[in-house]
Formats: structure tokens, sequence, C-alpha cells
């Protein structure tokens, strides 16, 4: 239980929430991801914001059990998870480090420029050519499509720039 002697502080937090995976994309944290956007306290209440990736996502509720599990098993009784979606998540939010993830897990992260634009150059996160192909608008989540490497010939998922 959380006291005036324990009082958490949000680094304490952020580092227990830092090892949250998503549950689609389990080598992804949700920090990673950029869904974490806020923790707070308030006498003694733990609450934390999350934003999906888009409106409907499946994996909310998998995620806000998560990180009610990962806090309250550390000890913290009061912990609530907020659900937002104003500002709407855009993978400008995911981290380097995610990205990183996302292409060593065989998923090619997001051609983003740093304003947050589309470049267009999509990368095999396998061999790393750009000579690929759009075989389908949806992969394995709707937040992928599928993509062929026209040069190692490997099917792929891309996260979807939004």
């Amino acid at each position: 239980m959380v006291t005036a002697a324990n009082k958490p502080d949000s680094k304490e937090l952020l580092a227990l929430l830092s090892s949250v995976c998503d549950p689609e994309i389990p080598v992804l944290t949700l920090e990673d991801l950029g869904v974490l956007r806020n923790i707070s306290l308030d006498n003694g209440k733990i609450t934390v914001t999350i934003t999906p990736t888009y409106a409907g996502c499946p994996a909310m509720e998998v995620m806000r059990s998560d990180i009610e599990t990962t806090l309250t098993e550390a000890g913290y009784q009061q912990v609530s998870v907020q659900q937002s979606l104003s500002p709407a998540w855009t993978t400008d939010w995911m981290s380097a480090n995610g990205r990183q993830k996302l292409r060593a897990y065989g998923i090619a992260p997001p051609a983003t420029t740093t304003c947050g634009q589309s470049t267009g150059h999509i990368e095999c996160p396998r061999c790393g050519s750009g000579e690929v192909k759009k075989i389908s608008e949806f992969g394995s989540t709707a937040c992928k499509a599928l993509y062929q490497c026209q040069d190692c010939r490997e099917p792929f998922d891309y996260f979807k720039c939004i």
C-alpha cells in the first residue's frame, strides 16, 4: 500500500511500467511504442494514461490489465488506467529503440521524417533492400501492411505511418 512514508515517484513508476510489453508485438514495451502517455500521483492514487495506436485497438484491455497487474504486484493498491484518444497516437511517438526492435523482429518500422511525414521509403527488415512491393493494405494487425521484398523474396509486415 502507498503511504506517505513510501510514496512512489514518477521515475520509480516509469521504471516498473517500462517492462510492460505490447501484447501484439511482444518485443516492444508500451514505452517503446509511445502508448504510455502519462503517470500521475494524487493522494496515493496512481493514474496511468495510455493512448491506443488507433481507435478500437483490441489490445487496449490487455495493456490496461498488464499495467494494473505490474503495479499491484509491486505493492501499489490504488491504480487506475485511463485511455486518452486526444491527441491521437502517431508513429512519431515510437522511440528510436522501438524502431530498432521492430526491424530486428522482422517488421519494417514506419518510414517517417522528423516531421512525421511518410518518406515512402520502406526497406526490407531482413536484407535492407528498398525494392519492396505492397501485397496487402493489412498485415497481421490493422496497424501493419503486408509487403514482399523483391530481392530476398521474403514477405514482411510494415508498421504503417500514422
